[in-house]
C-alpha cells in the first residue's frame, strides 16, 4: 500500500545522475515524484516543469527528487537532454518505490508524488499529470503553509 498522508518515511538512499550516493533530508519540505521512464514525453514534461520551478522551490525551502527504476547512465543522460538539476534518483532495483509502497508496472513506477515534511508524508497525489503538475504542488504546499518566507 502507498504511504499516506500521516504517515512516517523510510530513511532511503540511492544514487543520483552523477553517481553520488544521496539520502534526502525529509525532516525539511520534500518533493518525492516518482515517474516512469527517461526521455518518454510524459517524463519529460514532468522533469520540465519541476526544473521551470527549481529557482522557486529552493527558493522556499524545499527539495525536489524525482525517482524512477532507470540507472544512472539513463538519469545522466536525461538530465543533460533537459536541464535538469535537481537530483534525480536511481531506484533500478525497485526498493526506494517499495518503501514507499509505489506500484511497479512492467518494473516502471507509476507516476506519485509525495510531499514530505518533519519526516511524514504530507501530501500525495497518484494518477498524476504531467502537464501543470509542479506549479500545482508549488501551490498546495503554499496553502499548506509548507514554504519558507
Amino acid at each position: 500500500m502507498v504511504l499516506e498522508p500521516g504517515e512516517s518515511v523510510p530513511d532511503v538512499v540511492a544514487e543520483n545522475q552523477r553517481g553520488e550516493r544521496v539520502r534526502p533530508d525529509f525532516a525539511t519540505p520534500t518533493v518525492l515524484y516518482f515517474y516512469p521512464k527517461d526521455d518518454t514525453p510524459g517524463c519529460a514534461t514532468e522533469a520540465r516543469e519541476f526544473e521551470d520551478e527549481a529557482d522557486r522551490y529552493e527558493e522556499y525551502g524545499v527539495s525536489v527528487y524525482g525517482v524512477s527504476t532507470d540507472d544512472v547512465e539513463s538519469h545522466a543522460a536525461f538530465a543533460e537532454s533537459e536541464n535538469v538539476s535537481f537530483d534525480l534518483l536511481a531506484d533500478s532495483d525497485g526498493n526506494v518505490a517499495e518503501a514507499f509502497g509505489v506500484e511497479l508496472v512492467d518494473g516502471h513506477a507509476r507516476r506519485t508524488t509525495f510531499v514530505i515534511a518533519h519526516n511524514q508524508v504530507v501530501g500525495l497525489y497518484e494518477g498524476v499529470r504531467p502537464d501543470g503538475h509542479a506549479s500545482d504542488v508549488l501551490r498546495d504546499l503554499g496553502e499548506a503553509g509548507l514554504l519558507r518566507t
